[in-house]
């Protein structure tokens, strides 16, 4: 049962990262900033680029629960590879919330005066709070399982040298 649950969760992994990409790849070409711009210019564009400079920390972390989800699958939950994948998903996701606090900053205090920037401000202040929230849980995650890693390590410490 195991083994199918995590695979069926690698593959919702992998479906997200699939979708997310269709999005950075699709969004630029319908979003109305873009809309004057020939396709060469759509990519150069300073905050299109920007976006996808912000995204690669999401596709890290993504790689990351894929990884956990991996060793889940072989029985080396209580490792320290694991304890060290959930330390870099929760970088990942102080960076983005970081990264996203810079890009409302920027917009709120570069964007033109006669266009409203309140829906990206409030997306931008939504996403912040998630990914500060994820970063939240995984550092409990983390500790939960380092403490498992060390009971476990104490156990075979204590058992290796009792042979």
């Amino acid at each position: 049962m195991k083994q199918r649950s995590t695979l069926f969760l690698q593959g919702v992994v992998v479906l997200t990262g699939m979708v997310a990409l269709a999005i950075l790849i699709r969004f630029p070409l319908i979003e109305g900033r873009a809309a004057t711009l020939d396709l060469f210019s759509i990519y150069t564009d300073p905050f299109i680029l920007y976006g996808y400079a912000t995204s690669m920390p999401f596709f890290i972390a993504l790689f990351q629960v894929f990884k956990i989800l991996g060793y889940i699958r072989q029985d080396k939950a209580f490792t320290i590879p694991t304890v060290r994948t959930l330390r870099s998903i929760r970088y990942c996701a102080i960076l983005l919330s970081i990264l996203l606090m810079m890009a409302g900053l920027y917009i709120r205090i570069f964007h033109p005066k006669e266009d409203d920037p309140a829906g990206f401000l409030a997306v931008c202040m939504a996403a912040t709070f998630i990914f500060l929230v994820v970063a939240a849980a995984v550092a409990v995650f983390e500790k939960i399982l380092q403490h498992g890693v060390d009971i476990k390590s104490a156990n075979e410490h204590l058992y290796g040298q009792s042979k």
